[in-house]
């Protein structure tokens, strides 16, 4: 009998999907096998859509304050079941101790953020009429849908659940195939924190699960967390059905600029961290680096000797550092731009499988003297894999750290605040760290993608807003 729960939540309760279809969950660790994960189907879909159209108004009509009342109780039962929560992560897709006991206290404090922004949504007045008084209001979509990924699979039901329902809204969120334990355990929170039955409600499936939710005629918004070509069918079909509202954060390729009056020795260690943290399983990770050639060497050495320093290993031991990638396919993937790496240009460090830890492991690698067009520079390869390149001059490194569809993350290094800030507002990315690098940011300002990276923001001032439609209503006084 499995240990962890594999079934969906649908209406405030663990059910089985209606075929009866699972898929066996294996932990990427040690290949054990850990649940059988029920697969949604369209009649599960039609469930849980009809079971959020009964429950959400009502919960629409639930006063801010309520609402918000309700989500800090869910935040609060985050902290409670931060053991619970980080075991779950760590045995489904492989995330070492330490980065999930992270994610639990970002979910929570994300999610008070939240709340607070639930009690300040409101709209606008206007008179400039001399007998009209012109209201803007804003209202929830109605039923909303979110898809996530298997890297924060903690973190990122926080992102969508809580502005979401938050405003009134009932979601229908699918948890990934690599990673779909934390997310029923989490709506089972919300339940016991008070949030209704049908307001938060959870399934799993692969992408036909997902193509379901994105084509629904009942579902009014959804958003996505993945890969740039899966967010292009999520949007297609978004397009071909009812026109639902899309937001979609994507893929990323980010660039890191280290200039030579920058400190290298922090330089390195933010870039190692960037490029390995989560088994590099991050869509912000800094992959490409362009240090100045006069400290190339330098940084060379230190960049070397600090990766050979990392851990890799059991990802519930305490003092590792890298875990396995989520699962045998996202590892052999990673093989194949290690294939590519090597082909292109030259191992620095690394460069195999760790195969001597387990079969999912990949050594933290570096390549250089890579071409720009070489694919395992232009596309993002989601593992511990780092590109480093050679510039000459500021115009040359900002060209080069362009020179990408994707925009999600940049990051520049200099002691010269100027030059920093400079080439931070040259670099087409949404968020940009200086002298700091991924996956550091802020949730009180609003993160998402230039270009191929994505369409919308979340975090930020306007998380809550984002879920709600804008309603003008136009009163006349004077007759």
């Amino acid at each position: 009998m499995a240990k962890y729960e594999g079934r969906l939540f649908i209406n405030g309760e663990l059910v089985p999907a209606v075929a009866g279809e699972t898929f066996p969950l294996k932990n990427p660790a040690t290949d054990e096998f850990i649940a059988n994960v029920s697969i949604a189907r369209s009649d599960d879909v039609d469930k849980a859509v009809a079971a959020a159209e009964l429950s959400q108004p009502a919960w629409a009509n639930t006063p801010a304050h309520i609402r918000a009342r309700i989500f800090r109780k869910f935040a609060d039962l985050i902290h409670e079941n931060s053991a619970k929560l980080q075991e779950l992560d760590s045995v489904a897709m492989g995330k070492p101790l330490t980065a999930a006991k992270s994610d639990v206290e970002d979910a929570r404090n994300i999610s008070n953020y939240f709340c607070g922004l639930m009690e300040l949504a409101g709209g606008q007045a206007s008179t400039n009429s001399a007998d009209h008084l012109n209201v803007m209001i804003r209202q929830p979509f109605g039923v909303v849908a979110a898809i996530i990924p298997w890297n924060f699979p903690l973190n990122i039901f926080c992102h969508e659940i809580v502005p979401a329902c938050g405003a009134g809204n009932a979601m229908i969120l699918k948890s990934s195939e690599k990673a779909p334990l934390s997310a029923p355990f989490l709506a089972q929170l919300a339940l016991q924190a008070g949030v209704p039955p049908g307001i938060v409600q959870v399934i799993s499936g692969a992408g036909e699960t997902g193509a379901l939710l994105s084509s629904h005629m009942k579902i009014r918004k959804i958003s996505f967390t993945g890969s740039t070509n899966t967010g292009r069918r999520v949007m297609e079909a978004a397009a071909k059905s009812n026109l639902k509202d899309v937001a979609l954060e994507l893929g990323g390729k980010s660039p890191l600029i280290v200039f030579a009056d920058a400190d290298l020795a922090h330089a390195s260690q933010m870039m190692i961290k960037s490029f390995t943290f989560n088994s590099g399983q991050v869509c912000t990770a800094s992959t490409r680096i362009y240090v100045e050639k006069s400290v190339a060497a330098e940084f060379k050495t230190l960049l070397v000797n600090g990766v050979k320093k990392l851990k890799q290993g059991p990802p519930m031991q305490d003092d590792v550092d890298l875990g396995p990638q989520a699962d045998s396919v996202q590892a052999e993937n990673v093989s194949q731009f290690l294939n590519i790496g090597a082909k292109d240009g030259k191992v620095l460090v690394g460069g195999k499988r760790a195969v001597d830890v387990g079969t999912n492991f990949i050594q933290p690698t570096i390549f250089t003297d890579i071409q720009d067009t070489s694919d395992i520079n232009m596309l993002e390869v989601f593992g511990p894999v780092l590109v480093l390149h050679e510039f000459e001059n500021e115009e040359e490194a900002i060209r080069r750290a362009n020179d990408t569809e994707y925009g999600l993350y940049a990051s520049v290094f200099s002691k010269d605040i100027s030059k920093a800030l400079r080439v931070a507002r040259a670099l087409e990315a949404g968020s940009v760290g200086v002298n700091v690098a991924s996956p550091y940011g802020a949730y009180e300002l609003p993160f998402g993608g230039f270009k191929g990276s994505g369409i919308g923001r979340q975090k930020g001032s306007n998380a809550v807003d984002a879920w709600l439609q804008e309603k003008a209503v136009f009163i006349q006084h004077n007759w």
